[in-house]
């Protein structure tokens, strides 16, 4: 074998040309696929810390949603069109679904939440005038927001780390609808209206995914993210009841049985009734009569007795979208996960446990498409290096046949020609995978030390996981790294030494004499 190997080396030495050709590819190769992964590794690693942190906890539990919907903390993907607005369905049986999750090891903490989604507007209507006729504004500046209304203080207690950096955090004893802002929507609210917004300030709040719902808050705070490089959407901390309003969490869209809402239904008309001339002839103004001569009790009358409808109008106080926990643990998060999912099963609870990529898929599954993207690109590289490297290998083999057929001559086997090509092979791969990933490791130490951020920019921020462009190389992205890149070097080696063998020593030798 050492024979083998100093041959390997000679001949590496006499063909220097092609020697670094191939040397190059593999070492830069293997820097790329190695930045990459790293990249994609800490955009990763990135979202989960801020999103299990700040947002969905280790553990989200939401009600089982229908079959063609998904569901997260960012409301409902559905591609089901029946014209109506799909709503994160309440969680049902709370007190049972709690009941398990205090009853599970390895839970430190829970809260509730209810989330809906909504746009920002200052004064006595509301007004888009900005958007249709100012260039210098877009989609983008529009000031739309996620709603979070968490449960009392026990939110803030698992989800903390806001910076307040105007007026004060949200009193749920006031009574009052209050609102916490992100200052990003601040920002996009006074470029988008060009107006100020203060604390104090009355604000109208315009569902963005509930129907037509609008109601009127008090700005009490505005908080910069626990993450100041948070790919998370601009958000607005309120009260529990002042969400549900725009989640439609009423008492009457909670109601599993409507049968006593029908009991004045039109089934209970005949058509002689319905029809007839009776009917209509108590609801005809006399001509004599103005429309404004219509009292409010006139409209009452016609309305009738509405006290139902009041109450079934009313916010539902006992009503959440979702429980949070967060786990003494985080490694052992999918194990209770599970453990969660069984017992709500055998217990019949209309209940499921998710993990934090599933409660923020809408923003993970970007992150993953990602990652589906760069790997088909890492497999297009690899593929154009490996045939660069095989073309390289049988150029090389053609320009020595001469020195295989002595080799053969002088009674080399078959066996000693293979072993000697795969071992010129493994050391240049070798040697250029180790200098590709101290090249790797070199710039990522830089780039590091720099802290590039992105801020400015929504969408790279999504794209890049936060803000701020990171590597976190991982001793299994290297060590994945160097053996694909090894194994894939000898695989590309297979054509050129089974060339290599066909070569006879009158061949050799003949061509040689030429």
């Amino acid at each position: 074998m050492r024979v083998i190997f100093q041959l390997a080396l000679r001949n590496l030495k006499e063909h220097k040309a092609k020697t670094i050709i191939i040397a190059l590819f593999i070492l830069f190769g293997t820097a790329i696929v190695i930045l990459g992964n790293s990249f994609i590794e800490s955009v990763n690693r990135g979202l989960e810390k801020d999103f299990r942190a700040n947002y969905t906890g280790d553990i989200t539990i939401s009600a089982i949603p229908p079959d063609n919907w998904k569901v997260d903390i960012f409301g409902v993907d559905t591609a089901s069109l029946t014209g109506e607005i799909p709503q994160v369905p309440a969680l049902v049986d709370l007190e049972k679904v709690e009941n398990i999750i205090e009853e599970t090891d390895g839970i430190s903490q829970k809260t509730r939440m209810i989330t809906a989604q909504g746009i920002l507007f200052k004064g006595e209507e509301i007004d888009l005038t900005s958007f249709m006729e100012d260039d210098s504004v877009s989609f983008m500046d529009i000031p739309i927001f996620m709603m979070f209304a968490g449960e009392g203080d026990t939110y803030f207690n698992v989800f903390g780390g806001q910076h307040i950096v105007e007026g004060r955090a949200l009193d749920y004893t006031s009574g009052e609808n209050e609102l916490l802002i992100d200052t990003r929507i601040r920002d996009s609210f006074q470029k988008f209206f060009k107006k100020s917004l203060d604390v104090g300030d009355s604000v109208l709040v315009m569902g963005a995914n509930s129907n037509g719902v609008i109601r009127e808050a008090k700005v009490v705070g505005f908080y910069t993210p626990a993450n100041i490089h948070s790919a998370m959407f601009q958000t607005i901390y309120c009260t529990p009841g002042f969400a549900r309003a725009f989640a439609e969490l009423t008492y009457g869209n909670l109601m599993e049985e409507t049968k006593e809402l029908s009991e004045n239904s039109l089934s209970d008309v005949s058509e002689d009734d319905l029809f007839g001339d009776d009917f209509f002839s108590d609801m005809i103004i006399d001509e004599t009569d103005s429309f404004e001569s219509a009292t409010l009790e006139d409209y009452n009358s016609i309305l009738g007795d509405t006290t139902l409808r009041d109450e079934l109008n009313k916010t539902d106080t006992g009503a959440w979208h979702f429980v949070q926990a967060k786990v003494s643990n985080p490694d052992q998060a999918q194990e209770i996960i599970n453990t969660l999912n069984e017992k709500f099963k055998e217990q019949g609870l209309d209940a499921r446990a998710m993990s934090w990529k599933e409660a923020g898929a809408s923003y993970t599954k970007t992150v993953a498409g990602i990652n589906i993207l760069f790997n088909i690109l890492v497999i297009i590289l690899a593929v154009v290096v490996f045939i660069i490297i095989m073309n390289t290998m049988v150029v090389s083999i053609m320009e020595r046949t001469s020195e295989i057929g002595t080799m053969r001559a002088l009674g080399a086997e078959k066996k000693f020609v293979k072993r000697l090509f795969y071992t010129e092979a493994l050391s240049i791969t070798v040697v250029s995978s180790l200098l590709g990933t101290i090249l790797a490791l070199v710039i990522i130490a830089i780039f590091n030390r720099l802290n590039i951020t992105v801020d400015s920019n929504m969408i790279a921020k999504v794209i890049l996981g936060g803000g701020q462009i990171q590597f976190s190389p991982t001793p299994g992205i290297i060590i994945a790294t160097v053996a694909v890149v090894i194994i894939g070097s000898l695989l590309s080696n297979i054509y050129p030494v089974h060339s290599a063998l066909k070569i006879t020593p009158l061949k050799a030798l003949s061509k040689g004499a030429e």
